[in-house]
């Protein structure tokens, strides 16, 4: 029974990784919007864990830096996406793209990690080999590689930030999130 409510969380975590990639935008990630004669939710389910493993192998965080772009804080990627809406001078450009350039040389080896672990864990539900001890040890080398992960995509939320002028800021939010920091 045990082993069943770890296979329930593992599921849980990709539904919310699902859930991150609604919020963030599903065309973002290369997944189609949800709806009527779309596909059943756990073909979305599948279809979510296969854009993440895309999206984290390519070093990008699929949401997990999430909580500090909805709050004022983006990343150099989506920054220079906007330059030319934000009006970065050449100078904020440059430094953009410096961050984003050491964030994806710090992220994907971490990536590479976490996708390791993902695969671990996986590997011990198709083998038949998993039971209690096993799956904890797989879950938390899966957490400590994501809290890897995540941490090197905030830390360059928060050097991003520091870039931008107030009105920039002000700008990006706007385009992104509709509304005001």
């Amino acid at each position: 029974m045990k082993v069943r409510k770890v296979a329930i969380v593992g599921l849980a975590a990709v539904l919310m990784a699902g859930a991150v990639a609604v919020h963030r935008g599903w065309a973002q990630h290369g997944m189609p919007r949800p709806g009527a004669g779309g596909p059943p939710p756990h073909m979305l389910a599948q279809m979510c864990a296969t854009a993440f493993e895309k999206n984290i192998g390519e070093g990008r965080g699929f949401g997990m830096a999430f909580v500090a772009d909805q709050q004022g804080y983006p990343g150099p990627l989506h920054v220079l996406e906007l330059k030319d809406r934000l009006k970065l001078t050449p100078e904020q450009e440059t430094k953009a793209q410096v961050l984003l350039t050491a964030m994806f040389a710090g992220s994907r080896p971490k990536s590479a990690q976490l996708l390791d672990a993902e695969r671990r864990l996986r590997k011990l539900f198709a083998d038949g080999k998993a039971d209690e001890a096993g799956v904890k040890t797989a879950i938390a080398e899966v957490e400590r590689a994501r809290s890897e992960v995540r941490m090197t995509h905030m830390l360059f939320h928060l050097k991003t930030r520091d870039l931008l002028s107030d009105e920039q800021r002000r700008l990006y939010h706007e385009t992104r999130w509709g509304g005001r920091e």
